[in-house]
């Protein structure tokens, strides 16, 4: 039986997901037309970036979550369910950050534009929109980086997580092995000492034999 407070954060990430994903589609360009488009686009990303933020805030909590259950077969179930959240979340960063990179090229490009029909100096414009182009260009690459580093290290993370379980495990096994180990042992020692006073009482027996049939010999020739 999986928990039941991680079936509802599952569940208002998915939402949250969705959200995204809406907002996302609604920052395409062939969508975004209009004298009001480019403010609609920017509230939109805007609205996207807090999502994204309430997202990854719900998967730290279910990662929480999963990790305080006391099954072993559920806990594991959780685990997987997270890995699979991080993954999409990381989709959606990157999706993001690809819709904010498009966005800000168009509008780059609409104030070149504007920019050129009214001034003699469009080429001097041209290179500050190309530096400005490549400078998002390199922060949108650090941006992937950075989405690729959080989830390898979600990854780890759940992997370290799973390798120390199964140490637990295995200390367990072997702590029982130790003590039936002590416990054959202990046997083994009372049943050895009971054997020597068998032996011991058998000597004492047959002594006592001896003397007597010695001391009826000496009766009888005397």
């Amino acid at each position: 039986m999986s928990s039941i407070p991680f079936e509802r954060y599952d569940e208002e990430f998915l939402s949250l997901t969705e959200q995204v994903t809406s907002k996302i589609r609604a920052l395409d360009p062939a969508t975004t037309t209009g004298s009001n488009a480019p403010a609609t686009a920017a509230a939109d990303l805007k609205m996207a970036h807090n999502l994204l933020l309430q997202a990854d805030d719900l998967l730290k909590q279910m990662g929480l979550e999963a990790r305080g259950a006391e099954d072993a077969v559920v806990k594991r179930d959780l685990l997987g369910k997270v890995r699979v959240c991080k993954t999409r979340l990381a989709n959606l960063r990157d999706d993001y950050e690809a819709a904010k990179t498009q966005l800000e090229r168009s509008a780059l490009g609409l104030s070149n534009d504007m920019e050129s029909n009214g001034s003699r100096s469009s080429s001097a414009r041209g290179g500050s929109k190309e530096r400005l182009l490549s400078n998002t260009d390199a922060l949108h690459a650090q941006s992937e980086t950075l989405a690729n580093a959080r989830s390898v290290m979600a990854e780890t993370e759940s992997v370290a997580m799973e390798i120390t379980e199964e140490l637990g495990r295995h200390r367990e096994t072997i702590s029982s092995a130790h003590g039936r180990v002590r416990q054959v042992t202990g046997m083994t020692n009372r049943a050895r000492r009971i054997v020597q006073n068998m032996s011991r009482r058998e000597v004492q027996q047959k002594l006592i034999l001896y003397g007597v049939g010695g001391s009826l010999l000496w009766c009888f020739c005397f």
